[in-house]
């Protein structure tokens, strides 16, 4: 199934909403299960000027959301860094593919930006494997990162820096 990737709109709350009440999607981010409407509306009707948000459609459905912010501090306005999420019937697809080839163009043909980085849990192997097939590398990992599912878990940090 062909996946296509466009900015995300205000009326997409619902549909983004879906992607992190899936179980495997909301245990891979910093997300809290059973995610309100009224959150999702906010976060899509208020996107910050140095904030992009995308949606993936396949089948006419939204199946994946990314979010990539610019930082703003001056001396790190080379740096973005972004988060995702991808319906669980859906992994696998190549949604992330998409979603995360968007965020790259974006970074390195429009926004001039040198590194690229992200958190992700030490046991997500596929969200680590779809990052290093794209150039990202670990560059550390933190202990009791967070707490999930009754459990405190690590992350790696990963970086792509442009060369």
């Amino acid at each position: 199934m062909e996946v296509t990737v466009r900015r995300s709109e205000p009326q997409d709350a619902r549909a983004v909403k879906e992607i992190y009440e899936c179980t495997t999607a909301y245990m891979g981010t910093l997300q809290l299960p059973n995610p309100s409407l009224t959150l999702w509306e906010g976060r899509l009707s208020n996107v910050p000027d140095h904030v992009f948000s995308y949606v993936a459609v396949a089948g006419g459905e939204i199946v994946g959301n990314i979010g990539f912010e610019v930082c703003t501090n001056p001396r790190r306005r080379h740096v973005g860094s972004f988060g995702m999420g991808v319906k669980d019937l859906h992994q696998g697809k190549g949604v992330g593919t998409a979603l995360l080839a968007t965020v790259i163009d974006l970074a390195d043909n429009w926004l001039n930006l040198k590194r690229l980085e992200l958190t992700v849990y030490v046991d997500n192997e596929s969200a680590i494997n779809l990052y290093m097939k794209h150039g990202f590398v670990i560059e550390g990992e933190s202990q009791a990162y967070a707490f999930r599912n009754g459990e405190y878990i690590s992350v790696y940090h990963m970086a792509r820096i442009k060369s």
